[in-house]
């Protein structure tokens, strides 16, 4: 069956596209649409934006696998992204980072056997001043210590 976006998130669709000159400019927003829904970016995914607006796939290729926000596999059901940046690396977040691959039995980039979590790392989280932190899907994590990240991580792991 070839991807389509649900009807609410179709209405939605045309909201973005009425906030954009061209089409165009509505890429970014309709490929985090499409990834709510499907929950990676596929490249069937990329045909179909590229149909909508009327941009070449290659375009549409390009925007995804430039910016790493973008999930180009499957990924778990929640991803945890360490923030590597030089003031979360200067309080820790190396550290973090090897606590969270042996607890979670991964390394950054894989994820977990039962499809819950997957392990991220990212260059800026822009949560300097709180480091180092982690972020859960949408939610931040300031200020961590491992026993903190076990206890988040054993929430997502229940």
């Amino acid at each position: 069956m070839a991807f389509a976006l649900t009807p609410e998130r179709d209405r939605e669709l045309g909201e973005i596209l009425g906030r954009y000159p061209t089409k165009m400019g509505a890429c970014i927003p309709m490929l985090h649409l499409c990834q709510e829904q499907n929950g990676w970016i596929s490249d069937e995914i990329i045909l179909y934006v590229a149909e909508k607006l009327t941009i070449p796939a290659a375009h549409v290729k390009g925007v995804v696998t430039f910016y790493t926000l973008f999930n180009q596999k499957p990924v778990g059901k929640h991803q945890v992204w360490v923030c590597r940046t030089l003031p979360c690396a200067l309080r820790g977040a190396d550290a973090i980072l090897h606590h969270c691959e042996k607890k979670l039995g991964i390394h950054a980039g894989e994820t977990t056997a039962d499809g819950k979590i997957t392990l991220r790392t990212a260059e800026c989280l822009a949560s300097c001043g709180t480091a180092p932190m982690i972020q859960v899907d949408k939610d931040y994590h300031e200020n961590l210590t491992p026993e903190r990240v076990d206890q988040i991580l054993a929430k997502l792991q229940a």
